[in-house]
């Protein structure tokens, strides 16, 4: 029977690597998709996988574990991403809140993503242009399924509101690939067939090499 990830981590955090190592084998795709869509260079990306795990480690006694690990483990991501762009960005940006910002406007260059069709392209250009926690909310919801109490621990706002998130989230994605499409076609091919498009570029992004 596989050892509870909660069990894992408090014995990772009594010095047992071997539980660390299986923590991380199991749960290291979805943070790497996590970071990979927002963060172009992969050694960044390797280290804040790094510190998201750490600080994992460091926080377990302060986590009520009242839902899934995961879930804890993507809002710490959610915080270690925001601490990321935080540190490099340019004094005048600073007061803009993060969430409010795409990675476009943080500077963050585009991860090198082999894509096979033209929808593909376009939804990953316009993830990149919508505010970020508005894209956090799309790709944990497209690509992880998290459930709206889920995204509600992750983004720290009441899950009452994470529907609405979505819908200005759905909106904003639209808006955006209306202003990136090549031609009318290719938008409402994207449009139409959103959730198969979804998964496409889920799959584009991968693991890590």
């Amino acid at each position: 029977m596989a050892v509870d990830d909660f069990a894992l981590l408090d014995q990772w955090g009594a010095g047992d690597r071997s539980a660390g190592n299986t923590l991380l084998q199991r749960h290291f795709d979805t943070v790497y998709r996590f970071f990979a869509g927002k963060i172009g260079d992969d050694g960044e990306v390797d280290d804040l996988i790094q510190r998201t795990f750490l600080a994992c480690v460091e926080a377990r006694e302060t986590f009520r574990r009242e839902a899934a690990f995961r879930t804890f483990l993507l809002a710490v991501a959610r915080h270690e991403l925001f601490g990321h762009f935080r540190r490099s960005r340019t004094q005048e940006a600073r007061s803009t809140p993060l969430g409010t910002m795409s990675v476009a406007e943080l500077g963050s260059s585009a991860r090198s993503v082999m894509v096979r069709r033209e929808e593909e392209r376009l939804l990953l250009c316009a993830l990149r242009e919508i505010p970020l926690d508005l894209q956090i909310a799309i790709e944990l919801h497209y690509w992880e399924g998290l459930s709206t109490s889920e995204l509600a621990r992750v983004l720290e706002i009441p899950q009452g509101t994470v529907k609405s998130r979505l819908r200005r989230a759905r909106e904003a994605l639209h808006e955006a690939m209306a202003r990136s499409a090549r031609d009318s076609a290719t938008l409402e091919s994207t449009l139409s067939d959103f959730d198969r498009w979804a998964v496409e570029v889920r799959e584009r992004l991968g693991v890590s090499p």
